[in-house]
């Protein structure tokens, strides 16, 4: 990098810095204030609360962090630029023969740079505490007890129970059926509790050890055969082996649970279950552009700062927060739009294909 951009970047890191720190916060705060009474339902002392408050947000910082990293970015850069112009260093690097577009390089760069981030944190920190990302408030520790109802284990089996404590690791009542080829069911176990024990080197990273558990066999008997056709064998089970683990079970029950996952997950929950492919499509698209859609708004914002005049600052920015945020508006309302399954990609390419030639007009027509 040149002196230029080693500037420029500096100025970039500083400003992300504290983009990143006020709308965190601020973000935190608002719905601090909103439910701060749900904290204190379970346990009303102040040690508890405050425990109830960090895990809550220690958790959800990534998810609001993937959140607001678009318009995190796009504030750094364009405050940047408005130092820049505001103190005619704009103006000098013109006179010293740099074109704008070239000031725009490091800009650009360092948005492409937090998109790597955002998708680093929705691919990598995001499923590794979705568990905790779908609790309530009030429940911030796992301690409440919930009901687990026809949650799929295996592509041939559903489990349930009437109580599941996640913090435990504990299902009481737990019932696993299991079906065949047309859905008719062949055999079920029943645990009066399960408990999940973590095994090293285990596929599924542990089983779960059950308590008076019984296993219910249908034998069918051949048709020429005397006697009952249908007889019910029961075997004592001691372990349930299977790929739901307890931060599994806990996720599953959210219906938003799949935007949790990582990519390679959506790929098997895909193949897995055919009829989940149209959403699990629409979900990779949308992590695939959403960098893109970050960039696009970068370079809407853009031509407005990059000018040599100091004056009119206000209005500039109040033109670029007009088409930036019809922009990630139309992101948004996009990313809920329901269409058919041949065009469930179609949504989240809308914006980059309504939105570029903006970018591009906009650009061309920037004075340099």
């Amino acid at each position: 990098m040149k002196i230029l951009d080693r500037y420029v970047v500096r100025m970039l890191c500083i400003n992300y810095a504290i983009a990143l720190a006020v709308m965190m916060s601020l973000y935190i705060l608002l719905d601090l204030f909103v439910n701060i009474d749900e904290f204190t339902e379970r346990d009303d002392r102040t040690v508890a609360a405050l425990a109830n408050v960090f895990q809550y947000y220690g958790a959800h910082s990534f998810l609001y962090f993937s959140q607001l990293s678009g318009a995190i970015t796009l504030m750094a850069c364009l405050t940047t630029l408005t130092r820049l112009r505001r103190g005619n260093e704009l103006t000098a690097m013109l006179a010293s023969g740099v074109s704008l577009y070239r000031v725009a390089v490091p800009v650009a760069a360092f948005g492409l740079t937090t998109s790597v981030l955002w998708y680093t944190d929705v691919e990598v920190a995001v499923p590794s505490v979705a568990d905790r990302l779908v609790r309530a408030h009030e429940d911030a520790s796992g301690m409440t007890e919930r009901g687990v109802w026809f949650v799929r284990a295996t592509p041939d089996s559903l489990l349930s129970a009437v109580g599941f404590i996640p913090a435990r690791k504990e299902m009481r009542q737990m019932l696993v059926l299991f079906r065949d080829a047309s859905g008719a069911p062949v055999r079920h176990i029943e645990a009066d509790v399960a408990r999940w024990e973590p095994v090293t080197g285990h596929p599924y990273g542990g089983v779960w050890r059950l308590e008076r558990g019984v296993e219910y066999r249908r034998i069918v008997a051949p048709v020429e055969s005397l006697g009952p056709r249908e007889r019910i064998e029961q075997v004592p089970v001691d372990i349930y082996e299977c790929p739901l683990t307890p931060s599994a079970i806990e996720v599953q029950q959210s219906q938003e649970w799949m935007r949790f996952a990582s990519g390679s997950r959506l790929t098997q929950l895909a193949a897995q279950d055919p009829t989940l492919a149209p959403r699990v499509r629409r979900i990779k698209h949308t992590r695939f552009t959403t960098p893109l859609v970050h960039l696009l708004m970068l370079l809407l914002g853009l031509p407005f700062f990059l000018s040599r005049e100091p004056a009119n600052v206000i209005g500039d920015a109040t033109k670029s927060a007009i088409v930036c945020g019809l922009c990630f508006v139309l992101a948004f309302v996009a990313d809920h739009f329901v269409v058919s399954e041949h065009f469930s990609a179609l949504p989240a390419w809308l914006p980059l294909i309504l939105f570029t030639p903006v970018s591009v007009v906009l650009f061309d027509r920037l004075k340099t």
